[in-house]
Order: C-alpha cells, then sequence, then structure tokens
C-alpha cells in the first residue's frame, strides 16, 4: 500500500485527468482540429502525447523491458519521437483517441497505487519513485491541459493540486541552467507563492533569509516554469539578479530547453 503523501499524490493526478476529461470528454469531432498553443499541435496532439506519456510510465511501472524498447526509440530519433508519438495518436478518430486515453489513466492509476513505494522505477531522466513519478505525470497533464483551455478560450480555476507543479519548478532549478550549458547559481533560492484559493496561505520553499528570492501567485509560477506564458505576463517579483535570471530560464519539465511563449502584453 502506498504511505497516505503518496496516496495524496495519486488521488491528485486522477483528479487533474478528469479535470481536463471534462474539456475534452464533450467536444465535437471536429473541434479535436483546433490549434493550440504548441506549434503544430492540435488538441487531439495534447491528448495523444498525454497518452502517449501515460503508457510509458505504465511500463516503466510494470514492464521494464518493455519501457527500455521505448527508450531505444526515443535514443535512435531524440529530436523527433516526442512529436512522432503524438501525430500518430492525433490521427486516430476523437473518440478512439479518448477511449484510449481514458483506459490508459486508468492502468496507470491502478499500477501507481500497487508499485512499492521505496523502488526507483527507470525514466528517461534519473530513476524515479512512484510519487515522483505521478507528480511529474500531473504537472505535465496540467500543463498541457492549459494548452487545450487556451485553444477552446477556458480561464481554469486553479487549485491546491498547483503544489505539485510549483515544488517541481523549484527542485528542477539547476536542471533549468544545465540543460544550457550554464552554471547554477550557489546556495538556495526563496520562493513564496500565493496558494490559490486561500487568501493567507503561502507555499515557501528553501531559507527564510536567503537574499535571492520570488515571489507571486502560484499559478503564475506554474504557468512560468511550464512555459505555458511569459514572465512578462505574469505577476511575479524576483530579488537579487540570479532569481531574475532565473525567471528567466525556469522549466519543469525534462529535455531540451523550450522555447517559451511570446509576450501577451507586448512588454
Amino acid at each position: 500500500m502506498p504511505d497516505p503523501s503518496a496516496a495524496a499524490v495519486f488521488a491528485d493526478l486522477t483528479e487533474e485527468s478528469r479535470a481536463l476529461d471534462l474539456l475534452v470528454g464533450e467536444l465535437p469531432a471536429g473541434d479535436w482540429g483546433r490549434p493550440t498553443p504548441a506549434p503544430g499541435w492540435s488538441i487531439a496532439h495534447q491528448i495523444a502525447h498525454l497518452h502517449w506519456t501515460d503508457r510509458a510510465a505504465l511500463l516503466a511501472l510494470t514492464d521494464a523491458d518493455g519501457f527500455a524498447g521505448m527508450v531505444e526509440e526515443a535514443l535512435a530519433a531524440p529530436d523527433s519521437f516526442v512529436d512522432a508519438g503524438a501525430e500518430e495518436g492525433a490521427g486516430l478518430p476523437p473518440a478512439e483517441l479518448l477511449a484510449h486515453w481514458r483506459t490508459g489513466r486508468a492502468g496507470l492509476d491502478r499500477a501507481l497505487a500497487a508499485a512499492s513505494p521505496d523502488t526507483r522505477f527507470p525514466w528517461y531522466g534519473p530513476p524515479m519513485k512512484a510519487a515522483s513519478m505521478a507528480s511529474a505525470r500531473l504537472m505535465e497533464t496540467w500543463a498541457h491541459g492549459q494548452d487545450v483551455a487556451d485553444a477552446l478560450g477556458v480561464r481554469r480555476t486553479p487549485t491546491a493540486r498547483l503544489r505539485h507543479v510549483a515544488r517541481i519548478g523549484v527542485r528542477a532549478r539547476d536542471y533549468a541552467y544545465a540543460v544550457r550549458g550554464l552554471p547554477a547559481p550557489d546556495g538556495e533560492f526563496r520562493v513564496e507563492l500565493a496558494a490559490p484559493g486561500a487568501a493567507d496561505e503561502v507555499w515557501a520553499y528553501g531559507p527564510a533569509d536567503a537574499p535571492q528570492r520570488i515571489t507571486g501567485p502560484a499559478l503564475d509560477f506554474c504557468l512560468l516554469v511550464t512555459q505555458r506564458a511569459h514572465r512578462a505576463d505574469l505577476a511575479l517579483t524576483a530579488t537579487g539578479p540570479d532569481a531574475d535570471r532565473w525567471l528567466d530560464i525556469a522549466q519543469a519539465f525534462a529535455g531540451p530547453a523550450g522555447p517559451g511563449r511570446t509576450p501577451r502584453s507586448g512588454r
């Protein structure tokens, strides 16, 4: 049985997926082709990508050899395997794609709940425990869900589930530098984020007396580290040159540095 904290992550992942399902579950077939902010990706591509990565996570948890095969495919085409996986799924009829995604989510939920809590499972980066894998899946589901919401012109209400995304974003600070071939700053930053829907709740990370600081709404921080919005359009404040530089390059996801989004404000 998972420990209580892991069980909470698993439950939040299920809820995040269900929230996205509510956006796409009743969409007319023609709307699945709507373009999203990700260049070349429609709503169908976004759901197909989530299905593809859910399948990879399920294999990592239950079939190490099968997952190793997916890694070999990725190594053979490092610049195109993500787009290829999304393109393949996006070519399915929307009802079929939706059914596959739902089935894959249910299988992953069961595998996460059954996984040994202390075992580290293989992944494209360092091996991860089941709880960390669930957090990463939630982060990606939320981020790609934002692309879908933007394509539909829907404003989503942020929830406390964003704490998982924020935590990954903070922990991935040094990775954002490494993936760009830059040295990471010395010492931790202080990050203080106003929790969604709570007037006086703050999610805090890092030493309270750290001179380099980030403050602002948790939603804005999550949009930044998933590169779903440009910092010029967000109410985030940096204190110190290193913290300010980080806001220009932050990313919570593995893989190459993304191009980010252009500012809507024109600043």
